[in-house]
């Protein structure tokens, strides 16, 4: 289930997803708003809900701190390079032109990698860290965050 305590590896996690979208906020693609008005309201609760509860749970469950190598590390090191994949496309999205296209195409075969990629890692972390609350939490945030830039891509492509 979790034991309460202060998890490092959640709250780095963290700011590996805020800083860029931080600084994306400054630099999003033009045509970014239009695409927004238009989101199916069930699919942004669902990404507010899973986007607050997997925020509580990494920063509330000690357990995604790392206990020593086992073959149970590969959950943790599953998700460390879902996160540092995840970095890359942003990386990619900052070097290029700043597009919707950018943003959304796929990086080395991975689908949606900006949306897909952080909750394949928060997943995996809970599943390494043996924390229930955070797969759970994982669940919603995929449904609503996955589908919300995949309607945005096909938009994207049909335009």
């Amino acid at each position: 289930m979790g034991h309460f305590g202060f998890s490092y590896i959640g709250c780095i996690y963290l700011l590996l997803l805020f800083i860029p979208n931080g600084i994306w906020a400054k630099y999003k693609p033009k045509d970014y708003d239009a695409l927004t008005g238009r989101e199916p309201k069930f699919l942004r609760l669902l990404e507010g809900l899973g986007q607050a509860l997997t925020t509580c749970c990494s920063l509330v469950f000690a357990d995604f701190n790392p206990k020593g190598w086992s073959l149970w590390s590969l959950w943790l090191i599953g998700s460390l390079c879902c996160m540092a994949l995840y970095e890359t496309g942003w990386i990619r999205y900052f070097a290029g032109g700043h597009t919707l296209r950018d943003m959304y195409r796929p990086l080395w075969g991975v689908p949606l990698p900006l949306a897909s990629l952080p909750v394949l890692a928060f997943l995996l972390l809970g599943v390494y860290g043996r924390a229930l609350w955070m797969v759970v939490a994982a669940l919603p945030l995929g449904v609503g965050h996955i589908g919300i830039h995949a309607l945005h891509w096909r938009r994207i492509k049909s335009s």
